[in-house]
């Protein structure tokens, strides 16, 4: 269940790129975050009342919930920057640089996580930057 989200993922966040590059001409990178901002906090508090996920506000340890801040912070940071690039610069070489998370997130899921780093994630993890850096040169 979780590949089928993670697909799912990967097909709206394609998505946002291109609808994102269509809605930022002729508007400013930062409203133009501002807004979609709007429209994630209204989406994702109905899914929360939706699912009645509501009642757990209280059982957030202090802890996730600073984690969680730190999240959104550098959520807000990514979007921002993003957007601004996406206005700067083609959508076709903007993506694959952005998606050089894919490898900055598993190499610090090696460092900070410590989850176990195999032949079989170094390699995909070479393949995906040796990628990227073919798309982007």
């Amino acid at each position: 269940m979780w590949a089928g989200f993670a697909l799912l993922s990967a097909v709206f966040a394609a998505m946002t790129s291109i609808l994102a590059k269509i809605g930022l001409e002729n508007v400013n990178s930062n409203l133009a975050v501002a807004i979609r901002t709007i429209v994630v906090l209204v989406l994702a508090w109905a899914m929360v009342f939706f699912t009645g996920a509501q009642e757990g506000i209280a059982a957030i340890s202090r802890r996730s919930f600073v984690f969680l801040v730190l999240s959104g912070i550098a959520t807000g940071l990514s979007w921002l920057c993003y957007f601004r690039a996406l206005q700067l610069g083609p959508a076709s070489r903007v993506i694959p640089i952005d998606k050089t998370s894919v490898v900055i997130g598993m190499i610090l899921a090696f460092v900070i996580l410590k989850e176990v780093l195999t032949i079989k994630a170094a390699i995909g993890g070479l393949l995906i930057a040796a990628g990227t850096f073919v798309l982007i040169f």
